[in-house]
Order: C-alpha cells, then structure tokens, then sequence
C-alpha cells in the first residue's frame, strides 16, 4: 500500500492475489485497497455484487473492452460511494427492484462501462453524487435507462440509452444531471423526463429517437434547457409540458412527430429560439390554458403530415412568434377561446392550404409586419368578441385576403392585399372591423366586399385593378345600414359593369367539443396535370370486417352494413354468373349523435367494397358545409367538384351534411352545393360512394326539405348512444393500448360515472369515454408523481380515485 497502487491477478485457482497477501473474492479485494490504490481485473465473469467505499481505480484488463462481467445473482451489481473511478466493465443485473449500477456519493468517474440488464434502472444516481460518466450503454428492457433523483447532479457525455422498458432518462426530486452528446432511443417511456420542482437538465447536442411516448416530457415545475438537440420518431407528442414546467429549446429540430410536436398545458412556459418543427401529424404547437406561453424567435415551422393547424393556441394561453417561418400546412395559426391571444411580428407565412390566421371564440391576435402568401384565406376573424390587429402586414396570392363574420371585430391598418382570386376584404353577418389605410390590388373579384349591412369603417383606403369593382356594399334587406366610408379611393378599373351581388355564404365555423371544435377540413386544389394514382393494394374484405366487429357496441349497425355488404357480394356473383343482380344503391344516411363512430364505419365500408372490387380505392374524403359552399356565386360549384373528384374511386363522407340546408336558407349558397352533388351521383354513380351523416332530427329535416337527394339514399342507420357498459369497454380498450390497467373497484366506479354523467345535446359518445381515460391518466400522473420510488403497478394501476369530477 505504501506505492498506493494494488496489482490484482487472476491465479487459475478463482482466488485473488496482492503483494501482501491473498484475498477469496474481488470484494475483498476491494476491502483491503486504499485511497488512490489501482485494481485491474483479469477478464471473467464475477457474480459478486461490489461496493467502492474508497476513491480507488477499478478497470478491466488495457485491449479486452468488456471482457470483465459483473453479473450478481440479483441485488444491485455495482455501488458507488466514493469518488472512485472505474473504466471498462460489463454489468448485468435481473433485480426489479434495484437499479444494476448504483452512484450513492462522491464525484466517481465512469468510462466506457455497457449496463446490459432487466433492473429497475440501468444506472441510478441519487443524494449528493456528482459523477462524471462517459462513453456508457445501458440496455435495459425492464425499467428506467438512467435515473437522477434526490438532488444529484453529474455529467453525461457521448452516452446511450438502447433500450428502455420506461423512460430512456428521468430526472426527479430535485435533480440536475448535464447531458452532452447523448443518445437515447427504443425507450418504452419518455425519452427524457423531467418531473418535480428543482428538477432540471441541461441537454446539448443529445438525440431522442424511437420512442414510444413523448420524446421529452417536462411536469410538475421542472425546467430544462435543450440547445442542438433532435427529438424525432416519437409515437406520442415530440415535447409535452405540463403543470408549470418551464423549457428553453434552443437550435433543436424536431420532426417526424405523428401527434403534436409540442404541447403546453397548465401554466407551462416554453422558449423557442432558432429551432425547427416539421414533419407533424397534428399541431406543431399546442398551446393550452390560462398562464401557458410560447415564445417562438427565428424558428422554422413547416410540412404538416396531417389536417390540423400549424399552431393552435386555446383556453386562455399565449403565443408569440417573432421572425418566424410556418409553410406548407393545412391551416397555419389559429387562435380561440376568451383570454387566448397571439402575438406576431415579422413572420412569413406561405403555402397555407386553408386558412393563415383564424381567430374565434373571443381570442385577439396582433400581427405586426408579417407577409402571408399562397394561402386560401389569409386571416379569419370570425365571431363576436374576437379581435386584434393587423398592421402593416401583405397578403399576396390568396382567395380572399381578410373576413369578418358574426359580430367580430378587428383593426386593419396599413396592410396591403394583392392578387386575390375572390376579395380582397370580405365583411359579412354583422362583422363589424376599421380599415385604415390598406390598399387591394389586382383583385379578380372585389377590393372591398361588405355584405348584410355591416357597420364596418373604412378611412383612407385605395383598391387600383379589380376585376369586379373597388367596393361592394350590399345593404340588409334595405335597412340602410351599412360601412362608414372616409377618404377611399379606387382606379375603378373593372373589365366589365358587373350588377351588385347576392350576398355570399360564408363558411361558418361550427364548435363541437374536442381539438378541433373550430377547425374547417383542409380543401385542396386538384391537380390536373399529375398522373392518376395508382390504387393501393387494399385489405382482404374478411379483415375489414373483423376490425368492424372489433368496435365496441354497434350492433345494430354491424348488422346492416353486413346486410349491404351481402346483397352487394352475392350481385357480384350473379354477375359474374351472367345472371341478372338486382340493383342496390350504396349511398347511405347515418344518423346519431357525435362520437358513435360513424366516420370509422364509414371508412370501413370504403374498404370493404375496395376489396370486392366495387371501388377503385375505397379512401375516404372527409367533407362538411365549409369545402362545399363558396363565398361568391359560381364559386360552390367549384368547390364541391373539387371534393367530388378527391373522392373519385372511394367514399365522400359529408359530415353535418343538414348545415347544406340550413331552415333559414333564404340567401344561403348550401343549395347550389345539393343540386351539383346530386347531378355529380347521377352522372358518376358507380365511381363514387356518397355518405351524409348528422343529428337523426336535423338529417330526417334534411332529407324532407331535399327530395332531389333523398332519393338518391336508400339506407338510413341509426347509430345509438353507448351505454355505460360500452363506455366501460372503451377506457379499458384505451388502457390496453397505452398499457394502463383498471384497478379492482375502478371499473364499477366508471359504470356508476357513466351511468351518471348528463347525456345532453353535447354529450361526446366515445369522444367521452375517450377524454375520461386521458383525465384519469392527468390525475393519476399527478398522484403518482409525487412518489419517491413508483414501482410498475403505480404506473400502470388506475383507481376509482383517479376519475374527474361529474360535470
């Protein structure tokens, strides 16, 4: 001891030698060396579980990696409670309960160590431990990658997380690990998760990839700061931030996220700085709640794999994008919801397929110098309440620049809209708004358009080549109402006198429970000069048939659809027979309340006749009365070809299809959108399936009031309300899929919650049950969050304590 290096060499005999004597096992070993002392291990396996209580030197043999394999029957395989420095092992644990390489104390440091193991945690740090890791592996199918809990600190660098049955990294009780260059992926948890006040990480250059959950998951006021990291092919949301939670991104990229690639709740705060989201399936920030903030500066939203907007910002939160991109999205900001409001400066905003800007429900957004261009609607405000401004901002290349509808009422000024293809500024149902100083131009419709008598104010406006005049105002029902008109001008160079319109219908945006309450369905242009689709190969028909036997309740249903399926199969045959078949019109009304299932029935049934060879494609087109009614006259007709033609070769699914035909539809366009679609399946009967569906009263009215396309269905089905057995049926189904499971007393507590929950005009069916299960997982997440050491049945249990409160 006297040089301070102790030499270990492996005699033959599975006995330890030292200079001054013999030891029976490395932990003796371990025993008798002193501070500074050095161990090198010959390579074996040693099932012995050690513990380093000195700052000695543990290292495998110099050119055999991974050649000495600590693999203890069970228990944690190495401790750590000293600041040690151990080099070149192989560990391997099987102890549920006990992470295989435990940091207790010190500032060990660990190098190039690979954890292959069924533990609890691969490697776990607690308490006052600082260590400084690099190079490891954890492979761990049985819990956590690596845990830092209880306050512990350290730094991780160029380390990997393969495999985790939990979370790839957590962070709890007051931890705060550094990370660089890491990597994490094939986690059955989050990828990083950062849980509890005086949590926090700081991440950089580190990649999350293959995860089945949120790659980082933020909770319960912890903070994190990610600079040049990448999170990407998640099966959950990219980066979720819940219950206070604070997090800066900076220079991140995350994409190929197929639900939100960021989402906020709970009076979260997030910083975005010089990053990029793409690649999304829903929102590519969702932001929610009162006290929820985004601050988004020099980033890059873009690509959207979904229907949904490009940002979402409700129930009260804040957004600010400052010289930020967002393009080639279906929709790109909407806004709604008292108290939500949305600040952008200097932003582009390009290759929108729908609508820019929607503001709804009482929400404001302030736009300041922002370009919007090749969008269908560059900004919505569409009802009472809500507001903002506009200023100094141009819209180029849209089918109308800026509506105003149902009682809404911003502030426009200085803002220039060029080339669009119906209006430039379009006012109608009591919008209200003040235009100073904007200007149209190259309009192929009108610069202004103010329709119904809205008492809207423009001063100091100029409109220079519209096609169809500078200004059109439209008075309601001779009442004299109407703009107030101050210092306008106009070339008036119109190409030819055109008399004053009928007032258009505007699309009006119809809220229902859920994301997306507000949000109209994306409507795209065809493409004319593309080459047809080749039609995919579709499932066998018997398949199809079992997932439809797989949903819950239905019966009636199933059995009718059965029923077509049937009649249509065996006229096949007889066909094919050379016989006669009888004729059997596959169009269909479904009735019922929202969340019964008729859109997963009816893209079922789009499958099914694919794979009789009734359809070329079976896809199914999703449609409502916004892709089908036009603002102006001609325009309807268009748009509902255009949904015609995408559904070409598989099912035309109009939902709320009654809204075609509203009772008071005196000036209404819904009309011309009924007499097209019926010419449309007279003309084109055997290459496209028509499905209306909507509330049974307000379809039986529909159907009544519109005998032309009445006779064009002969099968109604009736989809019923679940019940509460079947509402049961769901959450455990939702369970199973994101492996949860009800405890015992939690599935008589949600049949008597069900039982009796009110089943008013609003309630959601299976949209209920489903929203049941995710506040069951809030609250349970809030429960369990707060346990020091969850075991798998805390994470996985739900209790009858875990329901929400009845409304």
């Amino acid at each position: 001891m006297a040089q301070g290096s102790v030499q270990v060499t492996h005699s033959g005999t599975s006995r330890w030698r030292r200079r001054t004597g013999e030891y029976s096992s490395l932990a003796a070993a371990l025993e008798a060396a002193g501070d500074g002392d050095v161990l090198t291990v010959p390579a074996g396996t040693y099932r012995e579980n050690l513990v380093l209580q000195r700052a000695v030197t543990l290292r495998g043999p110099d050119g055999a990696r991974g050649s000495v394999r600590i693999a203890p029957p069970d228990g944690v395989a190495l401790t750590i409670r000293a600041s040690a420095t151990v080099h070149d092992l192989h560990l391997e644990a099987t102890d549920s309960a006990s992470p295989a390489l435990l940091v207790e104390d010190g500032a060990p440091e660990l190098a190039d160590i690979r954890v292959v193991t069924r533990s609890a945690a691969g490697i776990e740090v607690r308490g006052g431990a600082r260590p400084t890791v690099r190079r490891c592996t954890v492979d761990n199918a049985g819990g956590v990658g690596i845990s830092v809990l209880d306050g512990a600190g350290g730094v991780f660098e160029e380390c990997e997380v393969m495999a985790a049955g939990q979370a790839g990294v957590a962070v709890r009780g007051g931890a705060h690990p550094r990370l660089e260059r890491c990597r994490v992926h094939h986690a059955s948890g989050a990828g990083l998760s950062l849980t509890g006040e005086g949590s926090a990480v700081e991440a950089v250059g580190c990649e999350l990839y293959e995860i089945k959950g949120a790659g980082v998951q933020v909770a319960s006021r912890a903070t994190g700061h990610l600079t040049d990291c990448t999170v990407h092919r998640t099966t959950a949301d990219g980066v979720t931030l819940d219950t206070d939670a604070v997090l800066t991104l900076a220079d991140c990229d995350i994409h190929d996220i197929p639900e939100n690639a960021v989402d906020l709740r709970s009076r979260s705060v997030l910083t975005l700085t010089r990053s990029t989201v793409r690649h999304f399936g829903r929102n590519g920030l969702s932001v929610w709640d009162p006290g929820t903030r985004v601050d988004a500066n020099q980033c890059e939203i873009h690509d959207s794999t979904g229907d949904y907007p490009a940002v979402w910002v409700s129930d009260g939160a804040t957004a600010v994008l400052d010289s930020t991109r967002v393009h080639d999205v279906p929709d790109a900001l909407f806004v709604l919801d008292r108290g939500s409001r949305a600040d952008v400066v200097d932003c582009d905003i390009t290759q929108v397929r729908n609508t820019a800007v929607s503001v709804s429900d009482g929400a404001t957004v302030q736009l300041d110098d922002c370009r919007i261009r090749e969008t269908s609607t560059g900004a919505w405000f569409r009802d009472h309440g809500s507001g903002g401004t506009l200023a100094n901002c141009t819209i180029d290349g849209a089918q109308t620049g800026i509506i105003v509808t149902k009682g809404a009422d911003p502030t426009i000024e200085g803002c220039t809209v060029s080339s669009p293809a119906e209006a430039g500024f379009y006012v109608s149902a009591e919008g209200r708004g003040t235009f100073h100083g904007c200007r149209v131009t190259g309009s192929s419709g009108f610069g202004f358009h103010v329709i119904d008598g809205c008492r809207t104010t423009l001063t100091r406006c100029r409109t220079e080549r519209c096609a169809r005049g500078g200004y059109e105002f439209a008075d309601a029902q001779g009442t004299g109402a109407g703009p107030a008109i101050e210092d306008c001008t106009s070339d008036e160079s119109r190409t030819t006198e055109v008399p004053a319109m009928a007032a258009p219908a505007v699309r009006q945006a119809t809220q229902t429970a859920g994301l997306l309450g507000s949000v109209p369905a994306p409507r795209q242009a065809p493409a004319a000069t593309s080459a047809p689709e080749t039609p995919a190969p579709g499932r066998p028909a018997e398949e199809v048939l079992g997932e439809l036997d797989t949903l819950v309740g239905l019966d009636s249903v199933k059995r009718e659809v059965r029923s077509l399926i049937n009649m249509i199969e065996v006229g096949r045959r007889r066909q094919e027979a050379g016989l006669k078949a009888a004729s059997v019109r596959r169009h269909l009304v479904f009735t019922g309340s929202p969340g019964t299932g008729k859109t997963t029935v009816a893209r079922l049934y789009g499958e099914i006749l694919h794979a009789l060879g009734v359809l070329e494609r079976g896809h199914l087109v999703e449609v409502s009365r916004v892709d089908l009614v036009g603002e102006h006259i001609g325009s309807t007709a268009i748009r509902t070809q255009e949904a015609f033609d995408r559904a070409r070769g598989g099912v035309l699914f109009i939902d709320e299809a009654y809204a075609l035909s509203p009772e008071d539809s005196g000036r209404d366009f819904g009309k011309e959108a009924i007499d097209t679609l019926v010419k449309l399946m007279e003309d084109h009967r055997e290459s496209v399936v028509v499905i209306v569906a909507g509330y049974t009263a307000e379809m039986e009215r529909f159907l009544a009031v519109n005998p032309g396309i009445s006779s064009r269905f002969s099968r109604t089905i009736r989809f019923g309300d679940y019940a509460p057995e079947e509402l049961l049926r769901i959450v455990e189904q939702q369970g199973e899929e994101h492996e949860y499971r009800l405890a015992e007393g939690a599935g008589e507590a949600l049949l008597k919650y069900f039982t009796a929950l009110p089943k008013g005009p609003s309630f959601g069916n299976g949209r209920t049950a489903r929203q049941t299960f995710e506040a069951m997982v809030e609250r349970h997440a809030g429960r369990v969050a707060r346990l020091t050491e969850p075991s798998t049945d805390d994470l996985s249990l739900l209790y009858a304590e875990d329901l929400p409160e009845l409304p």
